[in-house]
């Protein structure tokens, strides 16, 4: 066996949590940005360092400066663009929760919950303003450092765009799974793509290698956004964070709903429909929707179009040169459809 498939056979049987828990970069992330969001500075800067400092494992800088080292990038080097992307990511959610209304997050009061919706609004904008001057903190050459705000801002901009076409597709179990697609690469996807895609122009990786990076990632954000969607029908709310009727709540034709509705006969589909319409509570709406997945076989139908994802995902790696990143960077992908929250 080759050093990387001992490895891999090794990361297999510890679990993605445990290489990921190893690694040292996401405790240097949490403390940078401990230091850098003090508490007591202002109102803005305080809810801010709720948003920030909430309990996760910051995937997406963590892949940013995997995908840095992976290629032969320097660490330190990159620290700053990947607490940029975090602040991306946390004003997004921060964004969401206003839009869906959701009072929790990650286990406890979501910002719009705890701050109100006002200053939730200014806290998101804020951190997406703010990230730009802490991406151009990055010590490398300026023509690395545009590539890495470039991408960084067209992933912010689909992020916009895939918010809008989610809401185009409420209350449509019959979508077309490569709308939904479409829908994930943007909406979740396009952080993931930052985050390799930043890391591999500031590691210093060829053109090949950043389009492998690139790939990688949104393999990894589709088969995200699939568990996402599998959560409700997998794991209790009191462990993924998040109110299990959310999405029914919300009209919403998550990917085991329309994975479902295409396996489904007309009685089933009928079904679906009268779920996503709106004239029954969320807790309603939620148990009709499940009943009926469960019975089809949709949810572990689904479960195996994400996992199919992430082996697709893992060939991609084979680009990149460095086993270490590498390793961890397999990890992240893993734990994208092993998570529970």
């Amino acid at each position: 066996m080759t050093a990387r498939t001992t490895d891999a056979a090794d990361d297999l049987a510890a679990g993605p949590e445990a290489v990921i828990a190893a690694s040292p970069i996401a405790a240097e992330l949490r403390a940078e940005l401990e230091r850098r969001w003090s508490a007591g500075t202002d109102h803005i800067g305080d809810i801010a360092r709720y948003a920030l400092l909430a309990p996760g494992k910051m995937l997406r800088p963590l892949m940013l400066v995997a995908t840095a080292e992976s290629v032969g990038g320097d660490r330190a080097a990159v620290l700053p663009a990947a607490l940029s992307v975090e602040y991306l990511h946390v004003a997004s959610l921060v964004h969401d929760d206003i839009i869906d209304g959701d009072e929790l997050r990650r286990g406890r009061p979501s910002v719009p919950a705890k701050f109100g919706v006002a200053d939730a609004i200014v806290t998101g904008d804020a951190l997406i303003l703010g990230l730009f001057d802490t991406l151009a903190e990055c010590g490398l050459p300026a023509e690395a450092v545009l590539g890495a705000v470039r991408a960084v801002a067209a992933a912010g901009v689909d992020l916009c765009r895939g918010q809008a076409l989610e809401a185009e597709l409420l209350r449509d179990p019959a979508c077309p799974p490569e709308r939904y697609r479409r829908m994930a690469a943007l909406k979740t996807g396009a952080l993931f793509r930052a985050a390799c895609r930043s890391g591999a122009i500031l590691g210093g990786g060829t053109a090949e290698q950043v389009e492998a990076a690139t790939r990688f990632a949104e393999r990894v954000g589709a088969a995200f956004q699939m568990r996402d969607d599998l959560l409700p029908y997998l794991a209790d709310s009191s462990v993924t964070g998040k109110s299990a009727d959310s999405d029914a709540g919300n009209m919403r034709p998550t990917f085991p709903v329309i994975v479902g509705h295409r396996m489904a006969g007309p009685q089933d589909r009928a079904v679906l429909v009268d779920a996503l319409s709106g004239t029954r509570s969320p807790a309603e709406s939620f148990a009709l929707l499940r009943e009926v997945l469960e019975r089809l076989g949709a949810v572990e139908h689904a479960a195996e179009q994400a996992e199919d994802e992430i082996r697709r995902a893992h060939a991609e790696l084979d680009a990149l040169p460095v086993a270490e990143g590498t390793r961890l960077l397999a990890a992240v992908a893993d734990l994208a459809i092993h998570r529970d929250r």
